[in-house]
């Protein structure tokens, strides 16, 4: 806004006033915003600490799973051959593992007939999974049903057997084939198919290779896995395994090459413990690398004011970081493990925790049996240094109660700051209003004195000077 002089004093009524304003409102305004931009810094910072930490926490959960150290592992030198998997009851051990024959279904046809067939007359349709299976299913059959009819019809009623049929149309001679497919596999559960008079052309005899135009079955016949564990062969009705060796189970994919066996090896979980380590490691040093940050001073040039973290000689830090550290360097009361270090764990100078990685890995395979029991546990490494954060960002921990005491401050500079303005919009009306009538006072007698001048002058007797 543009200074207006006072119409009746000539004084520019609007330059005092702001300048009255000013000086009452600045110091106050400055001291709310460096307490508002301390505030925010250290809630932030806080908020900053509190996301590592729950990293941090999150990282040891992981390492404080006894399953984790109870996990095996079996692991095949060909995987296109055999899968496995194993359970924590298994022993660790190795094996060679010769796949010769991999079980498989029964899948059977009917001769070729005409692709416009329809049953010359009502009968039933028998069909049945092998020799044991003497009572097999029966499928009625109304005459003039066309194959898609029947199909139909064999679909709805050996859902439940594990049986799907299907057409399969060749364009070359017009002629067409029930193809059916059995879900089970093993040796004996050959689809058979058996007609009453009249639907002979979709009988099958499931033990009989399928020719050109001729019912049988297509490909192999159903037939049972044979594999070899250690040179000692045996079968089984499907290419799933179960506790063939106990507390493992490998899926048969394909066959071997003659005498040329592959290895399936059985042991701990080792690639994932060590994972597990080093997440716990990188979240650790996360943690002290951000606490660094939030506490350091750091020079940025000389004339430049330094860098300053938001929790610049904060005691909460000092006493949560000492403990845990002392936590990780309390050796374990146990035999093999005892301390980060056996497991080529060290601190370094800036705090962090450095991995022998070569180190890492002899101490797990010469000592994994001791390796549960000094990370998990109520004594264990995780829970012990977990008691010592969990204070801290636990739901109305110090962390939290902390940040909702800046956040009332927060609050409070808020209410100050209009509290401030309307103070502030008060003194400038009132300045305004007291200036205002001074300047109509100076004005009236600045008036009153021009018509005195002038009466006096008209007055005789009276000689006016010339300028």
């Amino acid at each position: 806004m543009a200074s207006i002089p006072g119409i009746g004093s000539g004084i520019d009524i609007n330059s005092i006033v702001g300048a009255m304003v000013n000086a009452e409102k600045a110091p106050k305004e400055a001291q709310l915003a460096r307490l508002e931009k301390a505030s925010t810094t250290k809630f932030s910072a806080l908020g900053t600490l509190k996301g590592a930490l729950s990293e941090f926490q999150t990282a040891m959960k992981d390492l404080n799973s006894l399953a984790l150290f109870e996990k095996r592992t079996a692991t095949s030198s060909n995987t296109t051959a055999v899968s496995a998997s194993a359970e924590k009851t298994a022993l660790a051990g190795s094996y060679q593992l010769a796949v010769k024959q991999l079980a498989t279904s029964s899948r059977v046809a009917t001769g070729a007939i005409p692709s416009a067939y329809t049953a010359p007359a009502d009968g039933k349709l028998t069909v049945k999974l092998g020799a044991a299976d003497t009572a097999g299913l029966s499928v009625d059959i109304a005459a003039g049903d066309t194959l898609e009819q029947i199909r139909n019809k064999l679909n709805t009623t050996l859902k439940d057997k594990g049986v799907s049929a299907n057409i399969v149309n060749n364009p070359a001679d017009g002629t067409s084939r029930l193809v059916l497919n059995a879900k089970d596999t093993g040796a004996g559960k050959d689809i058979v198919v058996a007609a009453d008079a009249g639907l002979e052309a979709l009988a099958v005899d499931g033990a009989v290779k399928a020719g050109a135009s001729s019912a049988g079955y297509l490909g192999d016949p159903a037939q049972s896995a044979i594999f070899s564990i250690d040179g000692l062969e045996q079968t089984s009705a499907t290419n799933t395994l179960k506790d063939v060796i106990p507390g493992v189970t490998f899926n048969l994919l394909s066959k071997t090459e003659a005498d040329k066996p592959l290895t399936l090896t059985v042991g701990q979980d080792k690639a994932g413990v060590t994972t597990s380590i080093k997440k716990f490691v990188d979240a650790y040093n996360k943690l002290i690398k951000t606490s660094s940050e939030l506490t350091n001073v750091t020079q940025v040039g000389e004339g430049k004011p330094p860098v300053v973290g938001g929790l610049v000689g904060d005691a909460t830090v000092r006493t949560l970081l000492s403990g845990v550290r002392n936590e990780l360097v309390n050796p374990a009361g146990q035999e093999g493990v005892r301390v980060l270090a056996d497991l080529g764990i060290t601190t370094q100078k800036d705090g962090t925790l450095k991995i022998d990685d070569a180190k890492l890995g002899t101490a797990i395979t010469d000592n994994f049996d001791s390796l549960g029991s000094f990370f998990t546990g109520d004594s264990g490494l995780m829970s012990r240094v977990d008691k010592r954060i969990d204070g801290y960002i636990q739901t109305g921990g110090v962390l939290e109660q902390r940040m909702k005491g800046i956040q009332t401050t927060l609050t409070d500079i808020d209410k100050q700051k209009e509290t401030l303005t309307r103070r502030v919009s008060q003194l400038q009306t009132r300045l305004f209003a007291q200036f205002n009538a001074m300047d109509a006072l100076v004005g009236n007698l600045n008036a009153t004195s021009d018509r005195l001048t002038q009466a006096l002058g008209s007055l005789p007797g009276v000689v006016k000077q010339s300028n």
